[in-house]
């Protein structure tokens, strides 16, 4: 009878991670910074203006103007339960988005990335990448096992950059939730501890200087690299 009812195994010396302090995550090509509204907003409303595209898959936004979008970033800056970080591009300079930590479960080992909004100026750089391998870096370091990524399923692109950044496919959620009165069947993704030095290595890799020409193209494709550690790939893309 007891083989019929099996129990996970002891993790041996655990310890209830920190939750997000506002930790200014400094890269090689990024830098990330708690999100303010009297700091960002005004910059960050320049950069999406004209691309309301961005917030199609977004609970919030687009924003009629710059007074709107800087009232929702103080209200949303102000809970309790996201931890919003502005994105900076050191190669140019510019702020040109912003992502955050949700649903963090300290007490189960469990963060997500998430609630990321990037300006064209910001995408498709190692900037953006970057970006997202601090804050993995940081949930890693800080002792959490399950580092979460969750998107709408029909979410293509982002579903696509999970995949990229080495978050393996876990499936569909149908009728996950309403985003702005529409349903939403949300694919989740997630990387663990176990795979996070051999992903560590690949970014690394990829992140470094000499995996670039001169006129800044990849040698090596980050896609490639964590295809050799992601435990399964989404089977749509």
């Amino acid at each position: 009878m007891q083989d019929e009812r099996p129990i996970g195994p002891v993790v041996e010396g655990w310890h209830v991670p920190p939750a997000p302090d506002g930790t200014v995550l400094q890269g090689r090509y990024a830098c990330l910074e708690p999100l303010d509204a009297d700091a960002h907003a005004a910059l960050l409303y320049k950069a999406f203006a004209g691309h309301d595209w961005i917030w199609d898959y977004m609970g919030a936004g687009p924003f009629s103007s710059s007074s709107q979008f800087y009232r929702w970033m103080q209200e949303a800056t102000a809970k309790h339960d996201i931890h919003f970080h502005a994105i900076r591009d050191l190669d140019t300079g510019e702020w040109g988005g912003f992502a955050s930590y949700l649903r963090v479960k300290p007490a189960a080992g469990a963060i997500e990335i998430g609630f990321i909004a990037m300006a064209p100026c910001l995408q498709r750089t190692r900037a953006a990448t970057d970006a997202i391998y601090l804050m993995m870096r940081w949930a890693f370091d800080a002792g959490y096992r399950r580092c979460e990524w969750k998107c709408d399923a029909l979410n293509r692109p982002s579903r696509r950059a999970g995949q990229r950044l080495g978050f393996s496919y876990e499936g569909v959620f149908r009728q996950a939730m309403l985003v702005k009165t529409r349903n939403r069947d949300t694919a989740w993704f997630a990387v663990i501890d176990k795979e996070w030095p051999a992903l560590d290595e690949a970014f690394r890799i990829w992140l470094d200087p000499g995996n670039f020409d001169k006129d800044g193209r990849q040698r090596e494709r980050l896609s490639d690299l964590t295809a050799l550690v992601r435990a399964a790939s989404d089977p749509t893309l």
